[in-house]
């Protein structure tokens, strides 16, 4: 930078000052002293400082420098203030410092990326492009979905101290099909088609040419050179009395036209789109090129307007005012589930009985009157359970032709909103499932406390001995069907560890040969370089049990022998999203392949599989909670299933658990604990204050820990129990159902809390204790499942009482 003009007379200046300052500085030493010799020291002291000074300046001088100003985030929001795109900044704690407009009207500010109102996988690739931004300087997330739209974000790292994360985040249009068509009218499809007597135009709403081809030109103008753009369509052609369409410059005597038009819409949208709004894509055939097969006027040459139809992917067709079916393309077909079969005589042979008339009736009011369209919902022939819309137009001048048919192929749909509807289902039934299960699990444990009791008064050899154990064996047995249940409604307790899906199939494959038999061929194979996954290997083993178990008996009814083949395969992204899965998440699997060579599954009953007691075996052979069970199990482990199966060729089931990226931990639980710690004997008596809503399980347990030395009191529910302990009675242990009316049994263990910090709290319940814990935020807290024996309630208490 340079100093002003006036900056060295203002120096000048001060040295002039200075200079007049040390002299009367020198003249007063002289008349207060009279001696030369104090006043030459007096000088020679003033010079070394002025000299040290002037050196200490000299060398801390330097050429003035813009301060660093504190930033100005008004003025940053000036500048990315953008209609196109949005853009926010956020600091190193993920905060969100500043943003434009676009950005508060897309998301929010109460969402700093990368945590965006978008799904899973889109939030994943948005953390990534965050931590690749921090560590190199810029990141990029391709694709992000969400319910507002799609966009893709680009991130910049930035600042004085590379202390800002950049956010650029611009939408993804749809692709613009007409800017697409534009070049191909004047390229090779263009000019072949021109050649063939075919001139085409792109015509906005309002009537407008947008584009033309060459040929088009030419045929219009006589220029093949002439540009169109901006032109009213209509201006180029005329219409006679017989609704006969020619060229304008060539007047009444010109040749009939052929004109066919269809709008230019993407028809993989998933809006519907406003065709009102649409451009259109208009053909013209010269004479003796369009429908009608000869070269009489008004008629045209089929064949080449079906060449040109048929390699559209629209199910296009048309008929005739009497409702025959001139011409369907391949997509019109295969829409109707009739892939590879010739057209029929009449569009009504395609639908159900019930649909022929309104289609009947439709053909005619289209074929008739000025042009119109509409929609009519039908009902394919083997698909009648799933309505498809047909799109019908009237067309004029194509000859024999009067009706457009437009028919969509939905059977990726279909099956998208089969998977969908199939998913809510087995929710709904799970819950149900569950609440079954843990109101059963209340009956049996007063069953089963009852029995106990009844044991202690009874010795082998009584007459009711055996009658009592036999009660008690089907009171287990029941027991163990609500814990299948509890499994299927991913209520279940589970131990979840990172492994390695291959090493649960090894450690189980001898035990497999013997379960099938030496009749069934058993192959296991793996892939190479699979994630690991994070489940219970106890019930990984039942799922692969159950598997196996239910393809023996596919393949043992079938006849004698068969193949089962268990593999493991790996499972990216790129191929979930090449899946088009609605309810997988687009993220990398650890897949388990169960194959067999059974009878198969009938299509009716595939979808009823895992259903809780749905079983296709005889009766007595098969309770229906085998498949189900492993539908729990599956999905507590945040897994999916899936079952593909072909009549009389085999079943394959397809387990994918998703790859787990976090550190490698052992959940242990309360089992594990228990095993693991000294045992301790409790030498029994104890206060217990028992709290159930339940009176005969309340009866049973009161009973059993009475029997056992120990002091009890009872509370029908939270609100009872809570006043007893108010009333300052002491207890050595509280002994709780969790679910109860009024206030349940966490409610009730918070408030006592406050009261008595190291109260020891045991819960009974029939639901999983996994769930429970999470519910929970309180220590020294112990689980008891449901249902117990008068023995396992005990020994329990008394645990937990030598454990304090």
């Amino acid at each position: 930078m340079n100093l002003p003009a006036a900056a060295p007379r203002r120096a000048a200046g001060e040295q002039g000052v200075i200079g007049a300052a040390l002299l009367a500085s020198a003249a007063l030493v002289w008349f207060a002293t009279g001696e030369w010799m104090t006043l030459l020291v007096f000088l020679a002291g003033v010079l070394a400082l002025g000299a040290i000074a002037w050196v200490l300046t000299r060398r801390t001088a330097k050429t003035p420098e813009a301060e660093l100003a504190l930033p100005d985030w008004s003025v940053t929001v000036a500048a990315i203030d953008r209609s196109d795109c949005a853009v926010a900044i956020t600091d190193r704690a993920g905060r969100l410092v500043c943003a434009n407009p676009r950005y508060e009207s897309w998301f929010g500010i109460g969402h700093a990326p990368p945590r965006l109102p978008a799904d899973n996988a889109s939030l994943e690739r948005l953390a990534k492009a965050g931590r690749a931004a921090w560590r190199d300087g810029k990141g990029l997330a391709d694709l992000i979905e969400g319910e507002a739209g799609r966009w893709k974000a680009q991130v910049l790292r930035a600042g004085r101290g590379d202390d800002y994360l950049v956010w650029t985040i611009t939408p993804l249009s749809a692709p613009d099909l007409v800017a697409e068509l534009v070049p191909h009218l004047d390229g090779k499809l263009g000019r072949a088609l021109a050649q063939a007597g075919f001139s085409l135009a792109i015509v906005d709403p309002d009537g407008l040419i947008r584009a033309a081809s060459s040929g088009f030109a030419a045929r219009a103008t006589g220029d093949g050179a002439a540009i169109l753009t901006g032109k009213e369509f209509t201006s180029l052609l005329r219409q006679d009395e017989a609704d006969r369409i020619t060229w304008a410059r060539d007047g009444k005597r010109g040749a009939p036209l052929t004109m066919f038009y269809m709008p230019v819409a993407d028809p993989d949208a998933a809006v519907e789109p406003d065709y009102d709004s649409t451009p259109s894509l208009i053909v013209i055939a010269d004479h003796g090129v369009g429908l009608g097969g000869g070269a009489s006027e008004g008629a045209a040459s089929v064949p080449h307007l079906e060449a040109l139809l048929g390699q559209l992917p629209l199910g296009l067709a048309m008929a005739d005012r009497d409702g025959r079916l001139l011409f369907a393309n391949n997509a019109f077909m295969r829409a109707a589930g009739r892939d590879g079969d010739p057209p029929p005589i009449y569009p009504t042979d395609l639908v159900v009985q019930e649909d022929k008339g309104p289609i009947s009736d439709a053909i005619r009011r289209f074929a008739q009157g000025p042009a119109s369209s509409g929609d009519l919902a039908v009902r394919l022939k083997g698909q009648a359970e799933d309505p498809v819309t047909l799109s019908l137009a009237g067309v004029r001048g194509l000859g024999e032709a009067a009706v457009l048919l437009g028919l969509t192929d939905n059977t990726e749909e279909t099956r998208l909103k089969r998977q969908v509807a199939q998913a809510t289902k087995m929710q709904a039934v799970g819950q149900l499932a569950g609440g079954v299960a843990h109101d059963f699990n209340n009956v049996l444990t007063a069953i089963l406390g009852t029995c106990d009791l009844m044991l202690l008064r009874h010795t082998p050899g009584d007459s009711d001995y055996d009658d009592i154990q036999q009660i008690r064996a089907n009171s287990n047995r029941a027991a163990s069907l609500t814990r299948q249940l509890l499994a299927f409604s991913r209520q279940q307790t589970l131990r979840p560890e990172v492994l390695q899906l291959p090493d649960v199939v090894s450690d189980i494959s001898q035990m497999l040969k013997r379960l099938i038999g030496e009749k069934i061929q058993l192959t296991v194979t793996h892939d190479r370089d699979l994630g690991p996954v994070r489940a219970d290997p106890t019930q990984l083993e039942q799922v692969i049990v159950n598997l196996a178990v239910n393809a023996r008996d596919a393949m043992l009814s079938k006849g004698d022998s068969g193949k089962l083949a268990i593999a493991t395969r790996k499972v990216t992204a790129a191929q979930v999203r090449g899946m088009r899965n609605a309810i997988m998440p687009q993220v990398d699997y650890t897949a388990l392949v169960v194959q067999d060579t059974g009878t198969g599954i009938a299509p009716d009953n595939l979808g009823k599989i895992f259903e809780p007691f749905f079983t296709t075996k005889e009766q007595g052979k098969g309770t229906g909670l085998g498949l189900s069970t492993v539908y729990g199990i599956v999905k507590q482990s945040g897994g999916f299933i899936f079952a593909d199966s072909e009549m009389g060729k085999g079943t394959t089931f397809t387990v994918y658990f998703p790859v787990h990226h976090g550190p490698v931990e052992k959940s242990v639980g309360t089992a594990e604990l228990a095993a693991a710690a000294p045992q301790s004997e409790w030498s029994g008596g104890g206060k217990i204050l028992l709290v159930e809503d339940e009176d005969m399980v309340r009866a049973v347990a009161e009973r059993a820990l009475t029997r056992a030395g120990f002091e009890v009191t009872t509370a029908s529910d939270g609100d009872e129990g809570l006043e007893v302990i108010e009333s300052g009675a002491p207890f050595d242990l509280i002994v709780s159902d969790v679910v109860m009316p009024a206030m349940d049994g966490p409610s009730m263990a918070r408030e006592v809390r406050k009261l008595r910090p190291s109260m020891p709290i045991l819960f009974m319940s029939g639901y999983a204790e996994e769930q429970l814990r999470k519910e929970l935020d309180l220590d020294n807290v112990e689980f008891l499942p449901k249902p117990f024996t008068v023995q396992q309630i005990c020994d329990k208490v008394g645990a937990v009482l030598a454990g304090g």
